[in-house]
């Protein structure tokens, strides 16, 4: 009995080669392996001995390091506002999590990366030496409202309009999509870590006390909200007191947040609505048909569907598993770029090659 040998090849080379699809996020990394699916989620944190510049840690265990690290030992976040801040650190994360996630075996991985839409053709440059320095055989970047979109599900590549927004750790990405393009979009540099900044900072005003990043961050998770709640919330939080120095704590409310992180909901909220209005009306009536759709971790935040909707009139729906919207994109365009020469296309137009 004979064998075919394209067939043979063929599984050779799906076995030996594993794709890649990567959400480089400011505050964590996800990557989603063809056949596998979502193999890994760890914050995006990198612990380096000052003295010879080697990685000690990368994800979660260097998260823990954060402000409890020795003098020689700095824990820090290597991207900021959803861009590389610090090149070299970013390669070194993104090496540890592709070798994480391959196997040794593994000859040729093609990578597909979400980036903000706002970026420069200098900051796209990056991310792509940054992956193939970290071992891709061939490095793609998408826009990350476009990853978002792929990921709720929504039909990108049909003859209406789309609205996806897109909340991260370092930005906020609003986009309207037809055809499998962006018609319009708006990326701002306000998201997650704002919030969590404001919370930081009305504490400090408020109670004189100083807490960290990761103390304002479970606050806005525990009982943070951008709407009226039915039943307020309180938390405990614990710092230090600006006037003795000494560890205190205090009892803050679900309202306090709220009000704390007016500001960048607003200036989230403004980012929609311009969007709209730079949005054909045509598309702009399809969206008010199917609804705007939140991504990213920030969409997770206590009723800022209901606030986005009553500030826009208009429908507003979560995507199932936000977090891992722009992921689940990439892991599409990434499995489906080989036989698809739209999406192929797509890709090497954003990535400019």
């Amino acid at each position: 009995m004979s064998s075919n040998p394209n067939s043979f090849v063929s599984r050779f080379m799906h076995r030996f080669t594993r794709d890649i699809g990567i959400d480089l996020g400011t505050a964590n990394t996800l990557v989603h392996v063809g056949g596998r699916g979502v193999v890994l989620r760890e914050p995006s944190v990198v612990a380096i001995n000052k003295e010879d510049g080697k990685p000690i840690a990368v994800g979660e265990e260097a998260k823990r390091m954060l402000g409890r690290t020795p003098a020689y030992i700095v824990a820090t976040r290597p991207l900021k506002d959803g861009v590389i801040a610090d090149y070299e650190q970013t390669e070194k994360m993104l090496e540890h999590f592709i070798s994480k996630v391959s196997s040794k075996y593994t000859f040729r991985r093609s990578v597909v990366v979400g980036i903000p839409s706002g970026v420069t053709e200098v900051e796209r440059l990056a991310v792509t030496q940054a992956s193939k320095k970290a071992g891709a055989t061939h490095a793609y970047v998408i826009e990350e409202p476009m990853a978002a979109a792929f990921g709720a599900g929504l039909p990108v590549d049909e003859p209406s309009g789309s609205m996806i927004v897109d909340i991260g750790g370092g930005t906020t990405e609003v986009a309207v999509i037809s055809l499998g393009g962006i018609v319009h979009s708006r990326s701002i540099r306000v998201a997650g870590d704002e919030l969590d900044e404001a919370i930081s900072a009305y504490v400090r005003r408020a109670y004189n006390l100083y807490i960290g990043d990761r103390t304002a961050e479970q606050a806005k998770i525990e009982i943070g909200s951008a709407y009226r709640l039915e039943q307020e919330l309180e938390m405990t939080v614990k710092g230090r007191d600006l006037v003795t120095g000494l560890p205190r704590s205090a009892v803050i409310s679900s309202e306090e947040i709220r009000n704390a992180i007016q500001e960048p909901l607003n200036a989230i909220v403004e980012a929609v609505k311009l969007t709209l209005e730079a949005t054909p009306p045509e598309l702009a009536a399809d969206a008010m048909d199917h609804g705007i759709v939140l991504a990213g971790g920030g969409a997770l935040l206590r009723g800022l569907d209901r606030l986005i909707s009553k500030e826009t009139q208009m429908p507003v729906h979560i995507a199932p598993d936000p977090l891992t919207c722009v992921v689940k994109g990439t892991g599409i365009v990434v499995e489906a770029m080989h036989e698809n020469p739209l999406i192929r296309k797509m890709l090497e137009k954003a990535t400019n090659v």
